[in-house]
């Protein structure tokens, strides 16, 4: 009996480690091809009324830029917390097990320092990467149809059996549907079960919730889709492709191309356009009212005061800028993000123009969850900084895409592409002071800041030291 007792003991003194117990909890939201077209961020004609109140209590980071604007890439750099190079999160299949092993991804470390982690919906691009830092398998929604009108499925199935790259039914859908006939509605309503379930451990957790839309196609009810005139939804400014910019800068679209209706190459039709940019704010506006019921559920369980909020973007999204749709570029709307960040003890309501890369991320939730930060990790602790404007802080960003790197100064983007040998084929300069749109590619007529920011550019590449980290 003596020696139940003292079993007994060790279980409940050791199954959760004693540095756990009073650590504060993580909700980690990732939102798909989310760019920062929010109310928060100035985009008054979005309706984001849930993400928005995040905001209030949060510090929004108005200047975040992801590593590689390609989802699988770009997850696995963030998670990793170390940069992408030419070999090394490269495109949407990446898997971080692959490209960096041996390095502790963000859901281990947090899993071996007391935290039950859980994944569910998209946070890496696949499932099973780095499946030993969840405490259960990763979770996503299945049996979903992607359409719910039915001749949008019956089109669907008939071109998912055409050829090798499988076609797909149209690029959006307005349905008169509930929440839960799309897999995001379905995604939410699991995650509240799940805080539920947390909410009886003792354990602290780790709870990454990643959302699907708005990546194409661009389907929510139709009840989001009534959040906007059509008649009043434009073509960006920049609709066209920049100055003097490089070929390479600028591409297909192939991501769009697979869906019905749209033209295998060339110009989309202002009338498809305008759709695809009313889906796109639709689909925001669905994903958002999902995030506003995880939220609300968390403040009905009084875990919102112990609990550390992020929600981010994946990477940018271009909406027609510079004739492009999708993401895989190197300009300012491929690569830009919301990152929103709401920690106990933190005053909320704070807007921070300081430049953060997604690699960030990382040591700043070790710091804010009081556990240790991995030798490995390249990003900076934003922490300081959320308490602190005046908080001396990094000059630049940089990312990169196949053979493009590009660098974000305060007031620069600086971008060279080059051939597999390293040799430069091509730059482009746009200068956000003045031409924030990036129509005028000025590297040929400023010669001189193109070669320093080139220097600083390649410097940053390397300053990591891991193998393949030029």
């Amino acid at each position: 009996m003596k020696r139940r007792s003292l079993l007994f003991l060790f279980v409940l003194c050791f199954a959760v480690p004693a540095f756990a117990a009073d650590k504060p909890n993580v909700l980690f939201i990732a939102v798909d091809d989310l760019r920062p077209e929010l109310a928060c961020y100035g985009k008054q004609h979005i309706h984001s009324p849930n993400i928005d109140k995040l905001a209030e209590s949060s510090t929004l980071f108005e200047r975040t830029y992801c590593m590689v604007p390609t989802c699988g890439a770009s997850r696995a750099s963030l998670m990793t917390g170390i940069r992408p190079a030419r070999k090394r999160f490269v495109n949407f299949l990446t898997w971080a097990d692959r490209d960096a092993p041996g390095i502790t991804t963000m859901n281990t470390q947090f899993k071996q320092n007391g935290y039950y982690t859980v994944s569910m919906g998209k946070i890496f691009h696949h499932p099973q990467d780095s499946a030993q830092g969840w405490s259960e398998p990763a979770w996503r929604p299945k049996g979903v149809a992607w359409y719910q009108r039915p001749e949008n499925q019956k089109l669907h199935e008939e071109r998912q059996k055409q050829g090798k790259r499988k076609a797909k039914g149209p690029a959006w859908e307005s349905a008169d549907v509930p929440d839960n006939a799309y897999a995001d509605g379905v995604l939410a309503e699991q995650a509240i079960s799940k805080l539920q379930q947390l909410k009886k451990q003792e354990q602290p957790f780790f709870l990454a919730v990643g959302f699907f839309k708005p990546h194409l196609p661009f389907i929510a009810p139709q009840k989001y889709w009534d959040l906007y005139d059509h008649d009043k939804i434009q073509l960006p400014e920049n609709y066209k492709v920049p100055q003097d910019a490089p070929e390479e800068s600028i591409h297909n679209s192939g991501e769009l191309r697979a869906y019905a209706g749209i033209p295998r190459k060339g110009p989309v039709s202002e009338a498809t356009a305008r759709n695809l940019i009313h889906g796109y704010y639709a689909c925001v506006s669905y994903t958002d009212a999902q995030i506003g019921k995880l939220l609300a559920e968390l403040e009905r369980l009084e875990l919102s005061d112990n609990t550390i909020v992020v929600l981010w973007g994946d990477h940018g999204w271009n909406l027609g800028d510079h004739t492009l749709w999708c993401k895989h570029s190197c300009y300012e709307s491929s690569l830009q993000i919301p990152l929103l960040v709401r920690a106990p003890g933190i005053q909320g309501g704070q807007r921070r123009s300081a430049l953060i890369e997604t690699i960030d991320v990382y040591p700043s939730l070790c710091t804010l969850a009081g556990i240790p930060r991995p030798e490995h990790l390249a990003g900076q602790s934003f922490v300081e900084l959320m308490r602190n404007p005046d908080t001396k802080w990094k000059g630049a960003a940089v990312s990169r895409f196949r053979n493009g790197d590009t660098i974000r100064t305060d007031a620069l983007r600086y971008t060279e592409y080059t051939n597999p040998k390293g040799k430069r084929t091509s730059r482009m300069l746009y200068d956000h002071s003045s031409d924030p749109l990036e129509n005028r590619n000025v590297a040929e007529k400023r010669t001189d800041e193109s070669k320093t920011l080139s220097k600083q550019l390649n410097q940053i590449k390397g300053r990591d030291g891991k193998p393949g980290g030029k």
